[in-house]
């Protein structure tokens, strides 16, 4: 019989910790967080909902509703963490402004980041901001999950079709070090290949199994 992966034990009992408007705002910068990114309505709360067992992060038809940077405890040294999402967000310029400003500061300053997961709609993938955080990741040597997200909108030869012209794309654009997988929120596919990324990076080890 095999051991319970440590990170799922973790996300079950993952809280509400507090939301940033600004990086002085945000917990001491110590131990792993690993944040969650996306284009407005790629589907990143309900991913982020999915992989925790919990309704942590809310959910909204309307696009732009992540203002704040919203971290999620998972133990004493490890957070997720909700960044504002972009895109065609119904909100004032100078708030977008705002925005981008503290989230690019977050990215730039945060020593206890150890990966970013970024949601692509696998129907609209590689927009102009998922380029924008792809050449940051590159840049700044940051590894970067991404997660196709609705493939439960396209059947399932379309939806493997499309990751791998994705997967292509990325090669040629961005080299090797990304990794990507399909997922749905409402089928939780890809649900535990996620939470494995997230072991990974914050050093969560499998528990060898019980006949080892």
């Amino acid at each position: 019989m095999q051991a319970k992966n440590p990170i799922i034990g973790l996300c079950q009992q993952a809280s509400f910790l507090i939301s940033a408007a600004k990086v002085d705002q945000c917990p001491d910068d110590q131990g792993y967080e690993v944040a969650f990114a996306g284009r407005s309505n790629a589907g990143k709360s309900s991913a982020l909902n999915t992989l925790t067992h919990a309704s942590l992060a809310r959910t909204s038809k309307t696009p732009g509703r992540t203002q704040l940077l919203n971290f999620f405890r998972l133990d004493d040294e490890r957070r997720l963490v909700d960044l504002p999402g972009y895109g065609y967000a119904k909100v004032p310029i100078p708030l977008k402004q705002h925005w981008q400003k503290h989230l690019e500061a977050y990215l730039g300053s945060r020593e206890s980041l150890r990966g970013l997961i970024l949601m692509m709609d696998i129907r609209h993938p590689l927009t102009e901001f998922d380029q924008l955080m792809l050449d940051w990741s590159g840049a700044s040597q940051m590894p970067m999950h991404i997660l196709l997200t609705k493939s439960d909108k396209l059947a399932f030869g379309a939806a493997k079709n499309a990751l791998l012209k994705v997967q292509q794309d990325i090669r040629k654009g961005w080299g090797n070090g990304v990794s990507i997988q399909l997922f749905s929120a409402p089928k939780r596919q890809g649900v535990e290949q996620a939470q494995a990324v997230l072991a990974e990076w914050m050093e969560l080890s499998q528990p060898a199994t019980d006949d080892e």
